[in-house]
């Protein structure tokens, strides 16, 4: 459906689910309680809706298919296409376009003094560490300015996993990226996988009076991809996979094989009952990758023509199709939370007001969160209720779900389309010529989401 300056129509944002969206008002629980549990929310990157073990790929992640099945799993857990809004989203509880951020972007890219995920548990008690990406920030915008006590990993986007360069050199980036606490050093030789889980084994094995919030945001399995054969082998069964694939999934399998050992950590330290874990793609999978220039060159000839896969989902990385923003993802915390799974819709802005609400944070978030509450679903305490409205801004589209629509326009046509998700979850068949009157509530929606933007 081509847009021509419609008339819009008024509709209401109010009312979305019968959840709170602040933090329950509540006194703090004191330290090693279940009400105040150890946080690690491990983030890939990349991994799309058939790239992980449980969603019956042909990966294997015998770690995470644990976690999953024992815990809660979402069915429809949506992220940004790209890697530093979802982070942001993250951090925050806010679209990333509330920002101006609609891809990879470096600098400034969250306000400085802003409230973050890890600023309210720092305030709350929680000592704080990352390992790995961090890409929300070039320095001197790096994690210990915006509520971390430790950092450790790479500050830009995408680096080789041995020699830890990102990329190419910018106006804003450096070749270096690899550090700890804002201070460079180099640890090339070693696999980034391997750092970075032995990064979080280390802040779980350090004894301490207060509960840690682990934010483990690992390298793979974006490109640029390096295994050793360890892990390539894991797939030598399978002769018919392609080159790009098999490299693909082996460097899956070498992060499960990380998390195992971090589980083998929580267990070893007696922390493992009261550690909260969320697992999430930052968004779909990629569907291949190639340059020549990039990282001096060294990828030019390596196999690139497969990647990621998001089946039975439409669409990739980048894209606002369900493949590009509907990814794997569970939380599991033993003996706390029953294994099921979760149908409605869920953002990861979501996730900063549910971890206040889950530790008993009980001071005011901001107004203007975009995330909401939805501890008291996952507990059990009460159900998802009504329809949920999600948004979403990129450089070259603009979506919105409301319930079983979603509406996607183009920013540079202004072609629309619109799918009943509910029913049609590959979006193969356009609505919008059918349903015109939706159509029009759908954009009257979009234009009241985006008059908080920048």
């Amino acid at each position: 459906m081509k847009l021509n300056n419609p008339k819009l129509l008024k509709l209401s944002v109010a009312g979305l689910m019968t959840l709170p969206f602040g933090c329950a008002e509540r006194s703090p629980a004191p330290f090693g309680t279940p009400d105040k549990p150890n946080i690690l929310i491990i983030l890939p990157d990349d991994i799309g809706w058939a790239d992980i073990g449980y969603h019956g790929s042909d990966v294997r992640t015998p770690n995470i298919d644990k976690l999953a099945r024992t815990g809660i799993m979402f069915q429809q857990h949506y992220v940004m296409p790209t890697c530093t809004p979802s982070r942001v989203s993250l951090m925050t509880g806010l679209y990333p376009s509330r920002y101006g951020v609609l891809g990879p972007a470096y600098g400034e890219v969250i306000d400085l003094g802003d409230p973050t995920l890890p600023s309210i548990l720092s305030e709350h008690g929680y000592f704080t560490a990352i390992a790995g990406k961090w890409h929300m920030g070039s320095p001197p915008y790096t994690p210990l300015k915006y509520g971390f006590h430790s950092s450790y990993g790479y500050f830009d986007g995408q680096i080789d996993p041995y020699t830890h360069e990102y990329k190419t050199e910018t106006e804003l980036t450096e070749r270096r990226s690899w550090h700890r606490n804002d201070e460079y050093l180099d640890e090339s030789g070693t696999h980034v996988t391997d750092l970075i889980t032995a990064e979080a084994i280390r802040i779980i094995e350090e004894e301490r009076d207060e509960p840690f919030f682990l934010y483990v945001a690992h390298h793979v399995p974006h490109f640029p991809l390096d295994e050793p054969e360890e892990w390539m082998s894991v797939y030598d069964d399978i002769p018919l996979m392609h080159p790009s694939r098999k490299l693909f999934a082996a460097s899956v399998t070498h992060m499960d094989d990380g998390i195992g050992r971090i589980i083998d950590a929580l267990e070893r330290t007696g922390k493992r009952e009261n550690t909260i874990i969320i697992f999430i793609s930052d968004n779909g999978g990629q569907f291949s990758w190639h340059n020549i220039t990039e990282y001096h060159g060294k990828y030019a000839d390596k196999p690139h023509v497969v990647l990621g896969n998001n089946y039975p989902l439409r669409g990739w990385k980048t894209q606002v199709y369900e493949g590009g923003i509907r990814v794997p993802a569970f939380i599991n915390w033993p003996g706390q939370l029953e294994p099921g799974i979760i149908e409605f819709p869920v953002h990861i802005a979501d996730w900063l007001p549910a971890l206040c609400d889950l530790t008993g944070y009980d001071k005011p978030l901001r107004p203007d969160l975009d995330g909401i509450n939805i501890w008291p679903a996952i507990s059990g305490e009460r159900s998802f209720e009504g329809t949920r409205q999600i948004y979403w801004k990129t450089r070259a589209d603009y979506a919105v779900r409301d319930g079983r629509w979603k509406l996607i326009v183009s920013r540079n046509t202004n072609n629309v389309e619109l799918y009943d998700i509910e029913n049609d979850f590959r979006e193969s068949n356009d609505l919008s010529n059918e349903k015109p009157e939706i159509v029009q509530q759908m954009l009257s929606l979009l234009e009241e989401f985006k008059e908080k933007d920048r």
